[in-house]
């Protein structure tokens, strides 16, 4: 259980294009993946209302293109939860996380990076990666690798096969204290380095990283399949 001094702050990152999914509204046009629905709700409502529930929550930013801050969903959750403010997304991930830690307040002492495309990760988890990094600075949800992973340099002919049992499949949300993050974009930033996700920030400066064992229903819905089981997975949990 967190300390009644932490201050936590979410950054929910609800910009992706979404092409592989390949969803499109009435229209025909192309709809990103966050707007697709799941129990009723969408991707990204299902998401925001999760984050609303986490424990010692002070700020969440979502970040979001301006077109989609009207939808009825989103301007009455954020009418109704001054937690909520936005920011715009970045060309890449990692632009989009700068974004939305500049709406972080310094009074907040935990930021938990999440994907609104992952609206299944339990709020156990959740917790449980707050309760992480509070204590080591930084913290991951992840999963142990299942599948065989071979690397190969050309893409054409195996390298070599990668020992599972040092292999993890990382999720989110991913947890850092905000001085850390900020250090860690600084430095990215001024030698040119892009990373994947957040907590590659931290590994850039030194800083160790705990991984908190997350779930494996954690999914993040990037093919029309994820829709899928995703349904099932919530089909299950209300049974």
């Amino acid at each position: 259980m967190l300390g009644p001094s932490e201050r936590v702050a979410a950054v929910l990152l609800a910009g992706g294009s979404g092409k592989r999914m390949g969803a499109t509204d009435s229209k025909g046009k192309p709809m990103p993946k966050q707007f697709l629905e799941l129990d009723g709700k969408s991707v990204l409502q299902l998401s925001i209302e999760l984050l609303q529930r986490v424990e010692g929550l002070a700020k969440l930013v979502v970040v979001l293109a301006p077109e989609f801050r009207t939808l009825d969903f989103v301007a009455a959750a954020a009418d109704a939860d001054e937690r909520i403010v936005f920011a715009p997304p970045g060309a890449e991930r990692q632009n989009s996380v700068e974004n939305g830690l500049a709406m972080v307040d310094d009074s907040c002492t935990l930021v938990a990076v999440h994907d609104a495309a992952r609206p299944l990760v339990t709020l156990d988890e959740i917790h449980r990666c707050l309760d992480d990094a509070a204590e080591h600075g930084a913290a991951v949800l992840a999963v142990p690798m299942k599948a065989t992973v071979k690397e190969s340099q050309d893409g054409e002919f195996v390298k070599r096969t990668l020992d599972r049992k040092t292999l993890w499949e990382i999720h989110t949300p991913q947890v850092v204290r905000p001085e850390i993050l900020r250090e860690g974009f600084r430095q990215c930033n001024e030698n040119n380095l892009e990373v994947t996700d957040d907590v590659s920030v931290v590994e850039q400066i030194g800083k160790p990283v705990k991984i908190t064992l997350g779930e494996y229903t954690n999914l993040k819905l990037t093919t029309p399949e994820d829709i899928v089981i995703a349904k099932e997975i919530l089909k299950s949990r209300a049974a």
